[in-house]
């Protein structure tokens, strides 16, 4: 748990270390993501992804957004405009984490994070990219819908798109701008959105599992 003084919140997380935590040191840092769940979701439950980064020599932590007392998530009108309060809590609730932890683990590159989020956990992640923290060079967004994806030459994105929900108008690439930015944007077949959890099928798991150790290996992958 950490407590941020300035927005009086406390801050459940949970770190996961690097299968070969003997390879991290302050001349050889590994790898850090920050792992945003979707809305109502435990931030706890997402361990697949968790042990796919470790296995690729990553440190994950596992944040919690959502805390009793927070208004609920808007379901009409201007999504957009209506949750951009949220987004903006969980953005600065990663950059907390990001700076209070760095300094703690000093075997870990804190300054080049890459961020993984499930729906309004990826709409958190995209929304920090988008607000200017300059300390993410990578993007991992599962089936989030609301915010644009980032359009830098900095980031490289890999969004995994369910096949029940669509995404709103602008948040996915064109194609043109696929041929412009480091993107990989996988469409699953039968890949509902709220199964992309811990309880989801196994197989469903295995392909979501692949795609993310393929694209932080470098390569562009389905399933």
């Amino acid at each position: 748990m950490l407590h941020d003084t300035q927005t009086q919140r406390d801050i459940p997380i949970h770190i996961s270390y690097p299968q070969d935590r003997l390879a991290c040191s302050g001349e050889s840092p590994c790898p850090v993501a920050l792992l945003s769940s979707g809305y109502g979701v435990p931030y706890d439950n997402y361990s697949f992804i968790s042990n796919t980064l470790n296995a690729a020599g990553y440190l994950v932590v596992a944040v919690q957004h959502e805390l009793p007392g927070d208004p609920p998530l808007a379901v009409s009108g201007d999504l957009y405009k209506a949750r951009s309060e949220n987004w903006q809590r969980g953005a600065t609730s990663l950059e907390f984490v990001r700076t209070q932890l760095q300094p703690r683990l000093p075997g870990y590159n804190f300054a080049d994070i890459t961020l993984v989020g499930h729906s309004n956990g990826g709409d958190i992640s995209t929304w920090y990219i988008n607000s200017a923290a300059g300390a993410a060079t990578q993007l991992i967004t599962l089936d989030h819908r609301r915010v644009p994806l980032p359009r830098l030459e900095t980031v490289s994105v890999l969004s995994i798109r369910g096949s029940d929900f669509p995404a709103d108008d602008a948040v996915l690439y064109s194609e043109t701008e696929l041929r412009q930015f480091t993107a990989c944007i996988v469409r699953l077949v039968d890949a509902r959105h709220n199964d992309m959890t811990d309880f989801g099928p196994d197989a469903l798991k295995h392909r979501l599992s692949n795609t993310i150790r393929a694209f932080v290996g470098g390569r562009c992958f389905s399933g």
